[in-house]
């Protein structure tokens, strides 16, 4: 997710001497409460595990526990009171150059629109709002969303915003088994639970997850890899890059298997997936040597997900390669791949912001301010320094021949 305010500096202590060097909120007591609740499960599955679990496994339960995990309770995690900001709450501009897109493949592929992760519920909103104006309203959107607290702002927002098209947006709890049409997904594939591995003298070990009874605070270890798709995995990424001695990483084998799945339901459409990450080689980079794991909380990100458990967001960047090459054995079509600022322009951002501004030949000062207020979101989501350049955009698809307009200022595949 994008940060607002990224610190990585000295201590306040809470709850563990693992952030010693990181300057951070304290939490209200109330989230501190929780935090120690859902501590104390994911103590409690780690005895049961036999006093360790795979980092992967961490991750789940500290995000999505039945009522406990960070994106299963009820805690306010977008915007200015939360710990992130999405692109869709930036700005309207984002989701109506989206929906351009997505209106585009509806032409082809007739179908529905299914939406996972739709955080407040805004950017469905606008997208209907979209298309309803491009004449390609589906008949349903649909939203597929873990968080029950989410969920019910998200029905909110509907009410609020679109009460006139909110009858077409139906929640799932799992995916069709076979539909067309389109997917979206802005921000899924990065908090999607991923396994950490060291490389010790050239073999790979998984790291895990330890509670520390001495210290009382959770703490990392290291074993030999058992899982034998894991170790493929690492022995492929070693042989291509020779990952030197304490060189650590993530693997997400989750998003591997959610592209798989998405091939053997998609009959005609497309899948737009916007994450921030990067090409393989980019991503094993040699000086990378930590990875991309992050944490959010309240607006600052900091490396550290043993602390804060179940009150902060824990992400790791996209493999855009493993993505692209989970959809050709899946026998999708890898359709562009651009970041979001060469997609959002395909898409005629800059013509939806010219709309965006209305004019009032009465008010020369809100004429000026809204100006402002636009240019300043069009800049958020597009800049190199901003959203532009770290965001990209995939798009896989079947049964669609046609050329994207997300896909036609500049496509990259090639650097797949």
């Amino acid at each position: 997710m994008i940060t607002i305010v990224p610190l990585i500096l000295k201590a306040k202590p809470f709850m563990s001497a693992l952030h010693h060097n990181l300057d951070l909120p304290e939490p209200s007591t109330d989230l501190a409460e929780h935090s120690e609740r859902v501590q104390d499960f994911i103590r409690e599955v780690i005895e049961q595990g036999g006093g360790e679990i795979p980092f992967c496994h961490f991750m789940e339960l500290a995000l999505y526990a039945p009522n406990l995990g960070y994106y299963s309770a009820g805690n306010q995690k977008l915007g200015v009171g939360g710990d992130f900001v999405t692109a869709p709450e930036i700005s309207s501009l984002f989701s109506f150059s989206l929906a351009k897109q997505v209106a585009q493949i509806l032409q082809k592929s007739a179908g529905d629109v299914i939406e996972f992760g739709a955080g407040s519920g805004i950017m469905a909103a606008d997208m209907l709002l979209e298309l309803e104006r491009l004449g390609q309203l589906p008949e349903h959107y649909y939203i597929i969303e873990v968080s029950a607290d989410l969920r019910q702002r998200q029905q909110q927002t509907m009410q609020n915003k679109i009460p006139e098209l909110a009858n077409r947006v139906e929640w799932l709890d799992e995916l069709p088994d076979l539909f067309s049409g389109v997917v979206v997904a802005n921000e899924l594939l990065d908090a999607m639970p991923v396994h950490r591995f060291v490389m010790r003298e050239g073999v790979a070990h998984e790291v895990m997850v330890a509670w520390d009874e001495l210290t009382g605070q959770f703490q990392t270890t290291e074993r030999l890899i058992t899982n034998p798709r894991l170790l493929a995995e690492i022995e492929e990424l070693q042989q291509l890059y020779a990952l030197p001695d304490g060189y650590s990483s993530e693997l997400n084998l989750n998003a591997i298997d959610w592209v798989s799945t998405m091939g053997e339901r998609l009959q005609t459409g497309a899948i737009i997936l916007i994450d921030y990450g990067y090409p393989r080689h980019d991503y094993y980079l040699p000086q990378r040597t930590d990875g991309t794991l992050l944490c959010h909380y309240q607006h600052r990100a900091h490396p550290n997900p043993l602390i804060f458990v179940g009150i902060q967001d824990i992400t790791a960047h996209v493999n855009f390669t493993a993505i692209a090459d989970a959809a050709l054995s899946a026998r999708l079509h890898v359709h562009g791949f651009a970041s979001q600022s060469n997609f959002l322009l395909g898409c005629g951002i800059t013509d939806y912001l010219s709309k965006l501004i209305q004019f009032d030949a009465t008010d020369d000062s809100g004429n000026l301010a809204r100006q402002i207020e636009a240019t300043n979101q069009l800049k958020k989501l597009t800049m190199p320094d901003e959203m532009g350049e770290s965001f990209k955009v995939i798009c896989l698809s079947r049964g669609i021949d046609i050329p994207l307009l997300g896909f036609s200022i500049r496509d990259e595949r090639h650097r797949l």
